[in-house]
């Protein structure tokens, strides 16, 4: 620990009473700064002053008491005391009376004392030390201390059980936790009585009202509570309870704005509070200045309409940035001319301007498929068509490269415009081989649904590919989002399978059913396509299913309600949940899984069910016979008439005397007439007249 030069030189000199001067002038000054005081003192006991060290301790001892400054005191015990005190017993004794002073309004001071056994062993001071600090952790969570807990949020003490070390702590979703002492230093953190999560738990009402009033001011105090970058889903999690979700979009869009609020991040952002506007500004700029060249184009998107004077200076960096990066990036340099542009700061007349760029660099396809952003890269495309007749060749070369759907589309039909059979030989290309450009093959196959002349060209063998593609790992990107509803009812490749020939069907059926990648709802559903269209494929038929049409309209809206609702929220539920990793350990994730599993196989039962089931004809009044949609009056000895009406499986409710023409007592039943008897159960019933099924 260094001192003054001007201490070493008093010291040097033997000038004790200069160094005492300023020590008494300092302590009036600075009390708390330690590292000063304790810094002389080692110097003088190094000199053979230890009396006149203790003395000046023994000053400012007094002094911070004075002030009642204990924790700086208690500091001072542990860094000085073996100077301030002959023996390790007085020691001992300042530290348990300035402790006394820290805490003697908690309840449960004196026992906590006892229990870690600070009134014991006086003489080992590390050991005093290591209770001492366990001792002021735990003081930290006496009863009614809010504290956060990460996953359970804020949360107040409720109890402390000295025997059993451990608290107990009622958060809002978690009451009466128990938390050991050992865990508590580890996972609790004690908040300030002015902490946001402090004022959410105890004054929710004002919070509301502050979220209306003012937003940015609750998203100041939010941040500055917590005193670190958080992302925007941290945030609303925090806000729960005080901004409605109906509100949040609003809300957020309001507060976000705010000058003092830091965005950081591209994609997942974080968010920060500046102490003043002017600092907020100035981060940003060191932001700027520390990005890389591509991503100081997106700083400027997003921070230069907060200040003008920051926007100027960001756009005098990119003028140079643009013109420097002529001969080395091409392509930055158009990137950045069109960014200047949408801001209405482009300079006029300069090489880099891509209308001058691209018309006379010797290889415009090279700057082209280099521009990295989507957006710009779409405008040069758009130029370069204005500005060159070579633009269909180029373009042909940019649709062996491009990622983008919506540029795709639009390479696309400007090369079909002029060159339909180059975009033919691409085409075959992509289709035959899928995984060269796989973004591509996805864009190619979803553009199919809509393009006939795409889904007659090789039927088989872009099912084939797209079939093997759910299984490669190139295509993992695409599989959830954009693949798998290929395969769905009024997809690519349900309007594929018309188009398969006589000669393909059998090997169709068999790619289909081979698929390792396709749930066995959708399996099914395609090769039911295909049987239909070819009566060769069908296996023998299955008994119908007859059902009253309405719950036939029931079972196809359940039906619905799968595809479109709840396996697709499944989906989504299983990809978040991996996202969390570690997936051994992953309840969210194997839990999904399973409901994943559930609803698949109920939706393969209820599709076979659905495309056998038949509609039970209740327009005729034939009741010559009992059959299915009739009521049958039975009687039984010793028991008194019944009247049962006989449906579907669908319809069974025997409680309501509905039986399921499957049913043991109906299939005796069916094909007799009144008079005739059947038994089932060891019962024997006669029917007494038929009637129709109201």
């Amino acid at each position: 620990m260094a001192i003054s030069r001007e201490i070493q030189t008093a010291l040097d000199r033997g000038d004790f009473d200069a160094i005492e001067t300023q020590w008494l002038a300092h302590s009036g000054e600075a009390p708390d700064d330690l590292d000063y005081f304790v810094g002389i003192a080692r110097a003088l006991v190094g000199t053979g002053e230890s009396d006149r060290a203790r003395f000046l301790l023994e000053l400012l001892y007094d002094l911070l008491g004075q002030k009642e400054l204990w924790q700086i005191r208690l500091k001072l015990l542990q860094r000085a005391g073996h100077i301030l005190f002959e023996t390790p017993e007085e020691g001992h004794e300042a530290i348990l009376a300035t402790l006394g002073e820290l805490y003697k309004s908690h309840s449960n001071y004196k026992e906590l004392l006892d229990k870690l056994g600070l009134n014991r062993a006086p003489q080992d001071v590390p050991k005093t030390w290591e209770k001492v600090g366990r001792f002021q952790n735990l003081m930290s969570f006496d009863i009614g201390t809010v504290v956060r807990m990460k996953g359970k949020g804020a949360g107040r003490i409720i109890d402390v059980n000295l025997p059993l070390q451990s608290l107990k702590i009622d958060f809002e979703k978690f009451p009466a936790l128990m938390v050991g002492f050992r865990a508590a230093s580890k996972m609790l953190i004690p908040l300030e009585s002015d902490h946001y999560l402090v004022r959410k738990l105890e004054t929710p009402d004002e919070m509301k009202a502050l979220a209306l009033k003012s937003p940015a001011q609750l998203l100041g105090m939010l941040l500055q509570s917590f005193g670190e970058p958080m992302t925007g889903a941290e945030i609303k999690t925090h806000l729960s309870g005080i901004v409605p979700d109906k509100k949040w979009a609003s809300w957020w869009s309001t507060a976000r704005k705010h000058p003092q609020v830091i965005t950081r991040g591209k994609g997942r952002q974080t968010y920060q509070w500046a102490d003043t506007t002017a600092d907020a500004f100035e981060a940003l700029w060191l932001a700027f200045t520390a990005a890389a060249p591509r991503a100081k184009l997106d700083l400027y998107r997003r921070d230069a309409k907060r200040d003008e004077g920051l926007a100027q200076r960001m756009v005098e960096s990119l003028r140079e940035l643009g013109s420097r990066s002529t001969q080395s990036d091409p392509s930055l340099a158009v990137e950045t001319w069109y960014e200047l542009e949408r801001g209405g700061t482009a300079p006029k007349n300069v090489s880099w301007e891509p209308r001058n760029l691209l018309a006379e660099h010797e290889n415009p396809f090279e700057v082209l498929r280099a521009i990295q952003d989507r957006g710009r890269r779409e405008l040069a495309y758009a130029q370069f068509q204005e500005i060159s007749s070579n633009w269909p060749n180029v373009y042909e070369q940019l649709l062996r490269h491009e990622q983008e759907s919506a540029l795709l589309s639009s390479l696309a039909d400007a090369v079909i415009s002029v060159q339909p059979e180059a975009f033919q030989r691409y085409t075959e290309q992509l289709i035959s081989q899928p995984r060269k450009q796989p973004a591509a093959f996805v864009w190619l196959a979803e553009r199919a649904a809509d393009d006939p002349d795409l889904l007659g060209k090789s039927p088989l063998r872009l099912l084939s590919q797209l079939l093997s593609s759910l299984q490669d790992d190139r295509f993992a990107p695409y599989r959830a989002s954009r693949m798998v509803p290929l395969f769905e009812s009024g997809g690519t490749v349900p309007r594929l399978l018309p188009f398969i020939e006589m000669e393909q069907a059998e090997q169709a059926k068999t790619v289909i059913s081979r698929a390792a990648g396709l749930e066995e709802y959708q399996r099914q559903a395609l090769v039911s396509s295909l049987e239909l269209k070819f009566a060769s494929l069908r296996q023998d038929a299955e008994a119908p299913l007859y059902a009253l049409p309405a719950s036939i309209d029931t079972k196809r809206e359940e039906l619905r309600e799968l595809r479109l609702v709840e396996i697709p929220a499944n989906r989504t539920a299983i990809e978040e949940a991996r996202a969390m990793g570690d997936l051994r350990e992953n309840f969210e994730y194997k839990s999904a899984r399973q409901r994943h599993e559930y609803l698949n196989s109920r939706l393969a039962a209820l599709s076979h069910d659905l495309s056998r089931a038949q509609p039970i004809d209740l327009s005729h009044d034939d009741i010559s016979t009992v059959h299915v949609g009739t009521r049958v009056e039975l009687s039984a000895e010793d028991s008194p008439n019944r009247v049962l009406s006989i449906l579907g499986p669908w319809e069974s409710s025997p409680e309501d005397d509905i039986i399921s023409y499957e049913s043991e007592l109906a299939k005796g039943l069916l094909g007799k007439k009144p008079g005739e008897s059947c038994s089932t159960s060891g019962v024997q019933y006669t029917i007494v007249q038929i009637l129709a099924y109201q």
